[in-house]
């Protein structure tokens, strides 16, 4: 190993082992079919071989969680149908496990449920990542309710009413929320690309700067809608 010296005011010499050249590791990704990729996920910086054994390990670990999670994006491949007799009744129970961050013992598997005008059993509930695409929630009283990393991508939300509910980090692409009612709601980190916004009432809505300009760029929402919001 080469090492460089330099002289210290004491005329002695110190001496300094050269640190030994970092290599890139290319680590390949697995995708959710069990698949190698053919492309490298990343390139690395690598002590050796033991660090680019464990950097790979470590981006290994994260592809699978981040491929574990049915909630993410549209594209996201989402588990099979659940059978479970009465799926559709748990909504009217809720998920209270992680409300936060969307973490549960099983999937709150909604998809396909039709809850129109549903006005009792759904108030308050917690949906966290409740998979709720293609469902009917029409004219539901959905106020108070607490929506954290759920999937509601082509799901219907005409006339449902969100007050004073949290809808946080929820996938609404697609879905059809004509006359809702987020009136005095929490919306932090959803998305509503191409979703159908006609006549949605926006009073009181707590939104942040970024979202709200996510928001505003969906051209379905109303001239009052757009007021309420504060769209430029």
């Amino acid at each position: 190993m080469a090492s460089s010296c330099l002289a210290s005011p004491a005329g002695a010499a110190i001496c300094r082992p050269s640190r030994r050249p970092r290599r890139r590791v290319a680590c390949s990704a697995t995708d959710a079919s069990g698949s190698g990729s053919a492309e490298p996920a990343a390139w690395l910086l690598a002590g050796g071989k033991g660090a680019g054994r464990l950097a790979c390990g470590v981006l290994a670990a994260w592809a699978v969680a981040s491929a574990s999670n049915p909630v993410i994006a549209a594209s996201q491949r989402l588990p099979p149908l659940s059978t479970e007799p009465n799926r559709c009744e748990r909504a009217f129970v809720g998920n209270t496990i992680g409300q936060a961050n969307g973490v549960y013992d099983k999937p709150l598997d909604l998809r396909f449920c039709d809850y129109t005008n549903e006005k009792t059993n759904l108030k308050g509930k917690s949906l966290a990542a409740a998979l709720m695409s293609d469902a009917k929630f029409d004219g539901a009283d959905m106020s108070e309710v607490v929506m954290s990393k759920a999937y509601a991508v082509g799901a219907s939300f005409k006339g449902t009413d969100f007050t004073n509910a949290v809808i946080d980090r929820v996938n609404f692409e697609k879905a059809d929320l004509t006359g809702a009612v987020f009136k005095n709601t929490v919306l932090s980190g959803s998305t509503f690309n191409d979703a159908k916004m006609e006549d949605v009432v926006f009073e009181d809505t707590i939104i942040g700067y970024i979202d709200l300009q996510k928001l505003c760029t969906n051209t379905s929402i109303s001239a009052e809608g757009r007021v309420e919001l504060g769209c430029r």
